[in-house]
């Protein structure tokens, strides 16, 4: 995980430490690493509009810094702080699933959304998991009407889970099918109701218009957008487009475990402006963790 980053990371530690070991560091030092590795760090997925803000970060924590001599551990754990802090801007501030579950809000809508092939059913079948282990009921709602299979997929998730599952036929209007399935989980007691919704590519002008009724219809306490780590600087245009399109109110990242090259995190935690609540690190119902900033700081610089 995050091999490529890792590296970058290592060796810009490794330059202050040569600077600080003998003498403060200047911004003019750092800006000179920072213009070495810039190129390694667009490699890693790092977006290019997010470099300058990276620089503005690490600035606050090593510019004037001073270490023993020749200690560079002590800069890598000055790097680590810069990078928590860097990380820490979308680290949730809850649970999602102790959210919903102090909400007292019955039953709590989620509206997932996200292109195809970012691991959207296999998330919602983690967090209809999730929500099983604390007690709550959840059901799962195939909203995807258009892309064959996508049903089947959710359908089979929820099989294994034991959660209900509501469905209507390809071809139905999505938001029709989101309102029974709200309706009647209302009805019947439900806890939360997980609404899978289309996710052609990501230029589709019916697709928008799909998904802003649903939400215009369904009105979700939640609108939760799936990201796929190893996407690259490609997720920038995704967050943008679903931003403009919708909205939503937070992300999940899938795939980290399979991420080597690492940079789609820190691009996302230095210009998104909403919290990363879990992150996929599996392909099994209990690989969904909690982002947090220090433990992915210390992935990448461990």
């Amino acid at each position: 995980m995050f091999k490529r980053i890792k590296s970058v990371f290592q060796n810009i530690a490794s330059r202050v430490a040569e600077v600080v070991s003998t003498r403060e560091l200047t911004e003019e030092d750092l800006r000179k690493v920072f213009s070495d590795v810039e190129l390694s760090l667009i490699e890693s997925d790092v977006a290019y509009d997010a470099i300058p803000l990276l620089f503005e970060e690490l600035k606050k924590k090593l510019v004037g810094a001073r270490v023993s001599r020749f200690s560079s551990e002590e800069a890598m754990e000055l790097v680590k702080e810069a990078l928590v802090d860097v990380l820490s801007r979308v680290e949730p501030k809850y649970d999602l699933v102790e959210y919903i579950k102090s909400s007292n809000v019955k039953p709590f809508a989620i509206v997932f959304l996200g292109v195809n092939g970012v691991g959207k059913t296999t998330t919602i079948a983690k967090i209809a998991n999730r929500l099983l282990k604390t007690g709550m009921k959840p059901v799962i709602v195939a909203a995807d009407t258009f892309r064959a299979g996508a049903q089947e997929q959710l359908a089979i998730h929820a099989e294994r889970l034991g959660v209900p599952f509501f469905r209507g036929k390809y071809g139905a209007d999505p938001a029709a099918i989101a309102k029974d399935a709200l309706t009647h989980s209302a009805k019947r007691g439900f806890d939360a109701v997980l609404i899978d919704t289309a996710g052609r590519m990501h230029v589709d002008v019916d697709l928008v218009g799909e998904l802003r009724k649903i939400v215009r219809v369904v009105k979700p306490h939640l609108k939760i957008l799936i990201l796929d780590a190893l996407t690259g600087n490609d997720v920038v245009e995704q967050v943008k487009y679903f931003e403009s399109a919708v909205g939503f109110d937070a992300v999940i990242l899938t795939k980290m475990d399979a991420d080597a090259r690492g940079g789609c995190a820190l691009t996302l935690s230095i210009l998104l402006q909403k919290p990363i609540v879990y992150v996929g690190v599996g392909q099994s119902y209990d690989d969904l963790e909690l982002f947090k900033a220090r433990d992915i700081a210390e992935r990448i610089l461990s």
